[in-house]
């Protein structure tokens, strides 16, 4: 089966998984260049998926939301928290843990890449010119407050993972 939104962000899973690994490459040095192209490379994934292929698939859907939807939302949140904060071999690891498990629900046969892929199927050629056209986030400096990681905890722990038990 001819699949072009599934392989449009299986694409750019395997970038952004890319930049991360250039960024890391040396364990002692983050190289901030590549952290920071992951960074809007991941940010602006998240977008598209949040403002243009979720949304379609829920139209397509009757309006109703598909089931693993509040999940990978929630799964933003964290990822999309931990980008605010400086990088580090603790963010990189909690980062690395979730992308895997992130990745293989909307990758793996009959995840959400597939069911949206089924039921956008009559939008296919518009979604991919709109996903195509979308937009960089905007990015601030990384914030270092104690309270910004507090946040990104929180963010996580909502999403079902715990940041210093993946980090022990």
């Amino acid at each position: 089966m001819n699949k072009p939104l599934y392989n449009f962000f299986t694409t750019d899973h395997r970038r952004i998984e890319d930049l991360l690994d250039k960024a890391t490459a040396n364990p002692n040095e983050i190289q901030m260049n590549y952290y920071h192209e992951f960074r809007i490379g991941l940010l602006k994934h998240i977008k598209m998926e949040e403002k243009i292929l979720f949304p379609a698939a829920q139209k397509a859907n009757g309006g109703v939301a598909l089931p693993l939807a509040a999940k990978l939302r929630l799964d933003h949140g964290a990822l999309t928290s931990l980008m605010v904060v400086p990088p580090n071999s603790s963010v990189i690891k909690v980062l690395r843990y979730i992308l895997e498990r992130h990745d293989i629900l909307e990758e793996e046969p009959g995840g959400m890449y597939d069911v949206c892929e089924k039921l956008t199927e009559s939008e296919t050629q518009n979604l991919l010119i709109e996903l195509k056209n979308a937009t960089e986030v905007p990015v601030h400096p990384h914030n270092t407050a104690e309270y910004a990681l507090k946040a990104a905890k929180n963010a996580l722990e909502r999403a079902g993972y715990n940041f210093d038990a993946l980090t022990e």
